[in-house]
């Protein structure tokens, strides 16, 4: 069957929330507990980071989803800023997001996969784990659009079933641990300190997935009705399951031996319900993240596929399956995510992504008061709710993050703006004329 004639599948309501919330819920919540911790020690500040960091990501979903509605078209970020802005800030933000906005997560998400499935069978090798588990899903997301999106909404059914199990056990059979969850004078004194900020950088990266269905906008069935809805039940989902998990972790867990761990889904599994079933959760968490690591293998390509179409220099890249897959472009991020894997520390490349990603949705939000400025005629079916306090508040919340980061992760900062300034050379190196294409349209 030809290219032209090929049905289309369309990406319906149930599948676009299975694909933000597998894409937030994974490697953040399932790790950077333990490192909160080190630094914050009430409890009530520990679930305020989850809060805060979901408030963020709800505002941001809110502004998103007038932007994917005003602008339906594939792409996300790269696609508003390059209206918004000028074509070589939307490029920059897609070649961010290319490499490292979906191919580091996937890497993070596999190597704790990796991780969690070694505690569980020590004689596994988690790194060829993490390698294979990367391309037997990138060969199902490339064969066919439908059992792609059949797997997504399967295993997203399943994480959250898991997860709401995990949290209900846990507050049934867990003996509570000493940690204060009460609002006093000096637990918010640690809301408002610098670790604070710090660690809300590891939550923020935890969330980062709330944005993904705007990367397919084209592919949504009647986007300008339903993406601001998939928006907004997938980033209330994971706000809930988010706070509730990391208030199990907290009332099951003694803090000592959190403390510094990476796989503290596993202590805590252990803790509640002892070694044995521990490691079967272990394993069951190992299943779960294979999820997050299968939406983004679907959604970071499409961002890829669209920058193709308007850039001659990468227009392979716009070349689409007969079933309406970019497969170039999916093998382009997979390799990337491959070199993630064998060439880092998990450590590596968390703290290397989060700094130029939230530069990026700053900026996007940011357009957002500089759309309606410019062009209050355009036809906005959806408006963000809570205009302008919503926005505002996304870039105070953000900002300050950036700040923390760029202060106190200098080298991690200045490598991920080294990847935007590679990215910049690349621009220019493959763009020409383009029929049709509006800097500022």
């Amino acid at each position: 069957m030809s290219q032209s004639s090929a049905p289309v599948y369309k990406i319906g309501l149930y599948t676009g929330a299975a694909i933000v919330i597998a894409n937030m819920v994974g490697t953040g919540v399932f790790t950077s507990l333990g490192f909160q911790v080190l630094t914050i020690k009430s409890g009530f500040a520990l679930l305020m980071l989850w809060v805060v960091g979901g408030l963020i990501a709800l505002c941001g979903a809110l502004c998103y989803g007038e932007l994917a509605a005003a602008m339906p078209r594939s792409g996300g970020e790269y696609h508003y800023l390059s209206r918004i802005y000028h074509p070589a800030v939307g490029f920059l933000s897609g070649w961010v997001s290319a490499t490292v906005g979906f191919a580091a997560p996937t890497a993070l998400a596999a190597m704790a996969l990796g991780r969690y499935a070694n505690s569980v069978l020590p004689q596994l090798n988690p790194q060829l784990l993490s390698v294979g588990v990367v391309v037997a899903l990138t060969l199902v997301h490339a064969s066919s659009q439908r059992a792609g999106s059949r797997l997504q909404v399967a295993f997203t059914a399943v994480k959250v079933v898991v997860l709401v199990v995990f949290i209900g056990a846990g507050f049934l059979m867990s003996a509570p641990q000493p940690v204060s969850f009460a609002s006093q004078a000096p637990a918010w004194l640690e809301v408002l300190s610098p670790a604070f900020a710090v660690s809300l950088v590891y939550v923020s990266y935890a969330y980062s997935g709330w944005n993904a269905a705007v990367y397919m906008t084209g592919e949504v069935d009647a986007p300008q009705r339903n993406l601001p809805r998939i928006l907004l039940i997938g980033t209330v989902v994971v706000l809930v399951l988010y706070v509730g998990l990391n208030f199990i972790f907290l009332y099951s867990t003694p803090v000592a031996r959190l403390a510094g761990q990476l796989e503290v889904g596993y202590v805590a599994a252990t803790s509640i319900f002892g070694p044995a079933i521990g490691r079967l959760m272990g394993g069951v968490i190992a299943v779960l993240l294979v999820s997050t690591v299968s939406a983004m293998i679907f959604a970071g390509p499409r961002i890829v596929q669209v920058m193709g179409e308007d850039l001659p220099g990468l227009r392979a890249l716009a070349h689409r399956s007969a079933r309406g897959i970019p497969v170039r472009a999916m093998v382009l991020q997979t390799a990337l995510s491959l070199a993630f894997i064998l060439t880092a520390t998990f450590d590596q490349v968390l703290l290397y992504a989060g700094f130029v990603l939230s530069l990026f949705t700053f900026l996007t939000v940011l357009g957002l008061f500089i759309l309606r400025w410019r062009q209050p005629e355009l036809d906005r079916p959806y408006r963000a709710w809570g205009y302008p306090l919503t926005p505002l508040l996304f870039l105070l919340l953000n900002g300050w993050t950036l700040v923390f980061i760029l202060r106190d992760k200098p080298v991690e900062s200045l490598a991920g703006l080294g990847t935007v300034l590679v990215g910049l050379a690349v621009y220019y190196l493959s763009r020409g004329p383009v029929a049709g294409q509006q800097p500022n349209a």
